[in-house]
């Protein structure tokens, strides 16, 4: 049987969300009231469940991101009988949990799903079943071939393993070096198939290439992604191809606020040329499940299996861009006056909305932040007794009392939460993180926790970490949280969105007002103000903050939330002399852990 407080909970819900009410007696709709899109629900499992009652189904309604969803019948009998034989019997929950069903007086229709139906960006192209399947046998067996490749072209990165061709692709600055070709790793010639197919089309007449020599292949396995970027203006001519094998995928395209999801099927290619290649960023996100279009209009999810994708570009030199797109053109942006002036910009916003932030709201803050993480309690852990730890922007310092037999420091910018963590008894100093007045080599561990999101360039992240390796022993490791740009991971809310619930939505409604009107002020600031609790839509914003001693003032922090492998790029970049050993997402956050050789 229903738990007694789960069904109404339950029918509270889908009426706080889509004011949609109960029925006492059969109706012609039905609502499945604990499952659906986001915890893995198909259409397909769905409909083979009720047409095995006997009932005939004449719509489904999925909602996307919601774990309910619901049927409408062609008669009340036939919703009847397939209440009475999926209520609280049908095993289509996760983990073969039963669903639990209501008759419902209507079902609302959503409009997400014509996000399907948006047209593409300028210069986007799907060609479907480009290649045969024993053509794409034969290039996934030519992409594998030993001889083709060596070990120093076949990298596993955090979430796929990558082999390049032609010349390197080197992620730590999205680029390639043209003057160190890969001599013995040349394309192969099983993908000279696809020039003469393209010529045939006239789809290259206004391409700046004929041939691409660089390719990077990448093999996935389920749940891994990429994030969103676009290729390197000065690095690649106009466009550049992605051959998928193996498996479909959804990719999702990304210019502003606006997104377009596409299925890209297996052995379709992909071109991206003009304002889709310069203009737009494209990336996967990773997961287990891609909710998809059905053929009826409604959507369904589709678990992916292993891909490998072939992305072919050709180098473009002298590496200069002269395209008209310059919001992501690294050549206009390189022409802009940057150094001294850009330095002293990030100084005065972390000044302002950093420094003097968390100084007026220490004493609240601290109050919030009582509770270690698990993982972070694990880190100190490792350490043998009497090692000496150091927390870089300790807060409150509440990381240092987890294990009573190390010797922990702490550090903060923040004058107010120092004297907070003073007054509890702990050894902490005052500094700025870009640098550490302690001894180089002095140090056994190192804790970063929710820090290096504060400062305002890429230069300033990397010199904090670069500063955290210099204190440290050889053999000392260091750990480091930031916060991340996607606050779902499996389909799965962070803590950070959870707190987002139904009952709050009326109050972030007027946050949202009010931030408006915050933004109106805030002229000197071209940067975005985060609605709390919601997806990140832009790396660079501000943050509101209110104390509960006075509510009528909202104050704005900096944060750069990490995408998927960008904290990961800013330790490769650190020296020689520091090895990643590992990283990973807890509840919202990109984590690594670091090694001074």
């Amino acid at each position: 049987m229903v738990p007694s407080m789960v069904f109404p909970a339950l029918l509270a819900i889908i009426k706080s969300d889509c004011q949609v009410e109960a029925s006492e007696t059969p109706t012609r709709h039905l609502a499945v009231l604990n499952v659906g899109l986001s915890n893995g629900l198909s259409e397909e499992v769905l409909l083979e469940a009720a047409f095995a009652t006997g009932g005939k189904v004449s719509r489904v309604e999925m909602c996307p991101g919601k774990s309910y969803c619901f049927l409408t019948c062609c008669t009340p009998q036939e919703a009847q009988l397939i209440f009475e034989g999926m209520h609280n019997i049908a095993h289509i929950g996760q983990d073969g949990a039963v669903a639990y069903m209501s008759y419902v007086k209507e079902v609302p229709i959503f409009e997400a799903g014509n996000q399907w139906n948006r047209s593409l960006p300028n210069g986007l192209v799907l060609l479907k079943d480009f290649v045969s399947e024993a053509e794409e046998a034969d290039l996934l067996a030519a992409v594998a071939s030993k001889e083709q490749t060596t070990d120093q072209e076949e990298n596993s990165l955090k979430h796929r393993k990558v082999r390049h061709f032609g010349y390197e692709f080197l992620y730590g600055t999205n680029n390639v070096d043209p003057n160190r070709p890969l001599e013995h790793q040349p394309i192969p010639r099983a993908c000279n198939i696809l020039w003469s197919r393209l010529g045939d089309g006239k789809l290259s007449d206004n391409w700046d290439w004929s041939q691409p020599d660089q390719l990077t292949v990448n093999v996935y396995e389920p749940g891994h992604g990429i994030p969103p970027h676009v290729d390197t203006h000065s690095a690649f001519l106009d466009p550049i191809l992605s051959l998928s094998l193996q498996s479909d995928v959804v990719m999702d395209f990304r210019r502003g606020q606006e997104t377009i999801s596409l299925l890209l099927p297996r052995r379709s290619l992909l071109i991206m040329s003009g304002e889709a290649r310069y203009d737009w960023t494209h990336g996967i996100k990773p997961k287990h499940l891609d909710v998809v279009p059905t053929a009826e209009g409604n959507l369904t999810t589709q678990a992916r299996s292993q891909r490998t994708s072939l992305t072919f570009r050709c180098l473009r030199q002298p590496s200069v861009c002269s395209c008209s797109f310059p919001q992501l053109c690294d050549t206009r942006q390189s022409s802009k006056p940057q150094s001294q002036d850009l330095s002293e910009q990030a100084t005065s916003l972390e000044q302002q909305n950093v420094h003097e932030v968390y100084d007026k709201i220490s004493q609240h803050f601290s109050e919030t932040r009582h509770s270690p993480w698990p993982q972070v309690v694990q880190f100190l852990d490792s350490f043998e007794p009497h090692s000496t730890i150091l927390d870089v922007g300790c807060g409150n310092g509440k990381y240092l009392n987890c294990n009573t037999q190390l010797v922990a420091f702490g550090c903060d910018r923040s004058q107010g939460l120092l004297e907070v963590g003073r007054a509890r008894g702990f050894q902490i100093f005052r500094c700025d993180c870009l640098s550490l007045p302690v001894r180089s080599a002095s140090m056994d561990g190192c804790l970063s926790i929710a820090v290096i999101h504060h400062l305002a360039t890429p230069d300033r992240r990397l010199a904090a970490l670069r500063e955290m390796a210099r204190v440290l022993r050889p053999g000392g490791r260091a750990l480091v949280y930031v916060w991340a740009k996607d606050q779902r991971r499996n389909d799965k809310k962070s803590a950070y969105l959870r707190q987002n619930k139904a009952v709050n939505r009326q109050r972030t409604t007027e946050e949202e007002q009010r931030q408006k009107q915050q933004k109106e002020m805030d002229t000197h600031t071209l940067l975005p103000i985060h609605t709390n609790r919601t997806e990140f839509q832009q790396q660079d914003v501000l943050v509101p903050w209110k104390t509960k001693d006075d509510q009528s003032k909202t104050f704005l922090r900096y944060y750069h939330v990490f995408e998927e492998q960008e904290l990961e790029q800013l330790v490769n970049q650190i020296n020689t002399e520091v090895e990643l050993i590992k990283s990973y997402y807890d509840q919202g956050n990109h984590c690594v852990i670091f090694k001074k050789l």
